[in-house]
């Protein structure tokens, strides 16, 4: 099944339900509703497998936005978050072998040929080092590089088609954000680098913990880091059964991510829940720094500046944020501006620190009403992977249930951001 026969089949499943239920008095209406989103994403999932890539990307970012789709996708592609069925072990053996100029065993003192997760571009594999060092390798599969180039032709091919059909929105820095950074994704040695830079960054704090990094045993398709353990970030029973707050953890990671985008500048622009482990404490393990986007210092300024315009509601603050940041609309309007700090700050459900689905769809008709009038001529790429990132967290906010003051902490981080930014 194609990815637009599968899409064609998904979209008319729901719009026959709906229109049987308005016209033809169908019965059971949510029983079959539920039946075909857990049909829908099966089918995502199984197209995902097969075709690898992007898109079991595509299906880790639905699969972690607890907070907007229903939870039969939830349950069902979440498995690619770190179980998408692996390669077998020869295939893999051969990557290592060429990468490491060596037999497996000239290199490791053990190796697990069984993986321990899997997932987009690379499964892992626990091993000892001959030093007795316990770490985790990351092996990328083969082919891969090719697989992620067509993906990358097509999707940018779709996004030039809308642009084209959709006045309301330039699709263009999506387009160029997403083949500058995924390729990146796919160099081991700038995983590395970012790791690096992470750990660097997160030196003085005890509760955020980057593994170490096996340089001289890395390369391009093989990352060597240290091994560590903990529990995942969404497995809210056993954190529970661990003696670990949820709301604890929800809070650390809402004060994690502030201070990569507000005071660091490196953010991972892939929170997805594969890429989190929980210690007591709580301790918040981060893994996987492929996809990390580097701010200029005069941009997180500027989003800094936004930030606290758009949580303290000053209007002609937000307006000039926004443009001072490259937001260009056709014609000058503010509401438009205005709109958007709707969509960033007015869909959070009460009491509650993530998305609500029927405030995010309100939100989202009233701006593209207004879009399709005043369209968005140019913004900046940077918001690509921000938004990513920002989606993904209220998706893991869901599933901890979090109720953290994310208002307080993220005003908190971006007055901490530089004098320049807390002054306005």
């Amino acid at each position: 099944m194609t990815v637009f026969t599968l899409a064609a089949r998904i979209y008319l499943g729901y719009k026959g339900i709906g229109f049987r239920e308005r016209n033809l008095g169908l019965t059971g209406a949510q029983v079959k509703r539920s039946n075909h989103h857990r049909w829908c994403a099966r089918q995502i999932y199984r197209t995902a497998v097969r075709l690898q890539g992007p898109l079991i990307k595509l299906g880790q970012v639905i699969g972690s936005r607890a907070d907007l789709v229903p939870q039969e996708y939830v349950e069902v592609l979440s498995r690619l978050q770190d179980r998408v069925p692996p390669r077998p072990y020869p295939v893999m053996e051969q990557v290592l072998v060429e990468e490491l100029k060596r037999p497996v065993q000239a290199v490791f003192d053990e190796f697990e040929e069984k993986p321990v997760a899997a997932a987009s571009w690379a499964q892992v594999h626990r091993a000892k080092l001959k030093d007795g060092r316990a770490v985790a390798v990351k092996v990328q599969y083969p082919g891969i590089e090719e697989i992620v180039r067509t993906d990358l032709r097509n999707i940018s091919f779709l996004l030039r088609l809308l642009n084209l059909l959709e006045r309301g929105l330039n699709f263009m820095p999506i387009v160029e954000e997403l083949s500058e950074y995924i390729p990146l994704e796919l160099d081991f040695v700038n995983e590395g680098r970012n790791a690096q830079l992470m750990a660097q960054n997160f030196n003085g704090r005890h509760n955020v913990i980057v593994p170490g990094v096996v340089p001289e045993m890395s390369t391009r398709r093989v990352l060597v880091l240290e091994l560590l353990e903990g529990i995942k970030i969404s497995d809210v029973p056993a954190l529970k059964a661990a003696g670990i707050d949820p709301q604890e953890v929800a809070q650390l990671l809402t004060e994690t991510y502030c201070e990569q985008m507000f005071v660091h500048g490196l953010f991972n622009a892939d929170p997805h829940p594969g890429n989190f482990l929980v210690r007591p404490g709580p301790q918040l393990v981060l893994l996987d720094f492929g996809l990390c986007r580097q701010l200029s210092d005069s941009f997180r300024l500027g989003y800094a500046r936004l930030t606290r315009a758009l949580l303290a509601r000053e209007q002609d603050e937000t307006a000039a944020a926004f443009r001072d940041l490259g937001f260009k609309t056709r014609a000058t309007d503010p509401k438009l501006f205005l709109l958007m700090r709707d969509a960033f700050v007015e869909v959070t459900a009460p009491g509650k620190a993530y998305a609500d689905p029927a405030l995010v769809a309100d939100s989202n008709l009233r701006l593209a009403r207004l879009l399709r009038t005043n369209p968005l001529a140019e913004y900046p790429r940077e918001f690509v992977l921000i938004m990513r990132a920002i989606g993904l967290l209220s998706g893991l906010g869901r599933t901890l249930d979090s109720r953290v003051d994310w208002i307080g902490t993220t005003l908190r981080y971006a007055n901490m951001a530089a004098p320049e930014a807390a002054a306005g």
